[in-house]
């Protein structure tokens, strides 16, 4: 068998922990598949105190993360700091240079910083942990489907938003609720803005639809919006009019170029996604000619994602390659980027209005002003002279009709709140 290969782990967090546990438990079958050992020789963290649940009696301990690179006995270096700049980033630039092989779960710096690293053409950087824990959409998409022209890749990337929005629907609580139990349960951040504002998912789609369209990653072109406005009503009127409200990050190849969105959506009872709960993720990857794939399981935590961690490194052991987003740099296609604007779609749209004649006239008014076509509405009961809940469903239009609609509509006397928008995705 090969000499061991050794690792350098900069960051000693839940997955860091999660990665020495994975690789001492599962030795035996990982030496197998990776054709010799791979050992932890080194590691990084803040607090050499802080008990980890793991034994580190042999491991070297650098204090500096940068310091852990030069070490001589590193054979490749596992960053898991996390975040786009300072210390992860330092340690990605400097083992690149140095020219040493990295794995790391970084979505933000893969998302943000990917220009930088492809600066060295030679570098060799593993990050299937990056998206979806778990779940192997990278090596699906990179390898398995290299063969196919990709129409689309959607899904739900989030689990923290995922949890939230499952607990709302099924114990009709209204998001503050839900969010706070979250945090107490370690689902959600102290700080969840990242999570439910949707940025964390948008990093993740940034990079799935680089490798899927063999493109830069150009995560500034990504739409965003999160879950803080879906509120219990909308939940319920959804279950009503057979959908699930779910935070989808979706990339779709169309005649105008590449779209990439992220923002909570109406998906049909029927769709694999809306069977999706709890703090799962799922993606759906549409091909030609393999079709449509699912794929499905635990997004985050430190056993799925020191899976996907230790598999990167079983890669490296045994030499496999493959291009950083899937095609050589120089084949990276300039593909345009579809803004927000230009979106068609169907869409569910709620208004609190006064209870009192003419109000609906003057709503369908607004929507036939802007070439906007009803497929439903909903009502239920009256409360003459309180806000009611009006529901209306349109037929497929342009988003920047909803966009001109809506600030009408929200300027009308009757209309008591903001209107609520929320997309119908059907495909």
């Amino acid at each position: 068998m090969k000499p061991a290969l050794s690792v350098g782990i900069a960051g000693l967090g839940t997955v860091g922990a999660g990665v020495v546990r994975l690789l001492r438990d599962n030795a035996t079958p990982i030496a197998a598949r990776a054709g010799r050992s791979i050992e932890v020789v080194a590691v990084s963290a803040r607090d050499r105190k802080r008990d980890r649940g793991v034994a580190l009696e042999g491991v070297r301990w650098h204090d500096d993360p940068v310091a852990l690179v030069a070490d001589a006995a590193v054979d490749v270096v596992v960053e898991l700091i996390g975040g786009a700049e300072g210390a992860a980033y330092d340690v990605v630039m400097a083992a690149l240079a140095a020219g040493k092989p990295v794995v790391t779960a970084n979505k933000a710096l893969i998302a943000t910083r990917g220009s930088a690293i492809a600066a060295f053409p030679n570098a060799s950087l593993r990050f299937e942990a990056a998206v979806a824990g778990g779940i192997p959409v990278i090596k699906t998409l990179r390898e398995g489907l290299a063969a196919d022209r990709i129409a689309s890749v959607s899904g739900i990337f989030n689990g923290t938003c995922n949890y939230i929005l499952s607990r709302m629907r099924a114990e009709k609580l209204d998001f503050a609720t839900v969010l706070a139990d979250a945090q107490a349960r370690g689902y959600a951040e102290a700080d969840p803005s990242f999570d439910i504002d949707g940025v964390d998912t948008a990093h993740k789609l940034a990079i799935l639809a680089a490798i899927a369209f063999g493109r830069q990653v150009d995560f500034a072109s990504v739409h965003v919006e999160g879950i803080r406005g879906v509120n219990a009503l909308d939940i319920a009127f959804a279950e009503e009019l057979g959908y699930r409200i779910k935070l989808l990050g979706i990339a779709r190849a169309t005649a105008a170029g590449i779209e990439t969105r992220v923002h909570p959506a109406m998906v049909p009872l029927t769709s694999p996604l809306a069977q999706v709960d709890g703090v799962n993720n799922a993606v759906v990857i549409q091909g030609d000619p393999v079709g449509q794939i699912v794929l499905q399981g635990r997004g985050a935590g430190a056993g799925p994602t020191a899976s996907a961690v230790v598999a990167d490194l079983i890669d490296l052991a045994r030499n496999r390659a493959a291009p950083l987003l899937g095609v050589e740099t120089g084949s990276l296609q300039a593909c345009a980027s579809v803004p927000m604007a230009v979106h068609q779609g169907a869409y569910f749209l709620r208004l609190m209005v006064a209870d009192q004649p003419g109000v609906i006239a003057d709503v369908t008014a607004v929507l036939r002003d802007h070439s906007i076509s009803l497929e439903s509405m909903l009502q239920h009961g009256r409360s003459p002279g309180d806000a009611v809940a009006v529901v209306l469903v349109t037929h497929v239009t342009h988003e920047a009709a909803m966009a001109a609609a809506l600030a009408r509509l929200a300027a009308l006397a009757a209309v008591r709140e903001p209107p609520a928008l929320i997309r119908i995705e059907t495909a």
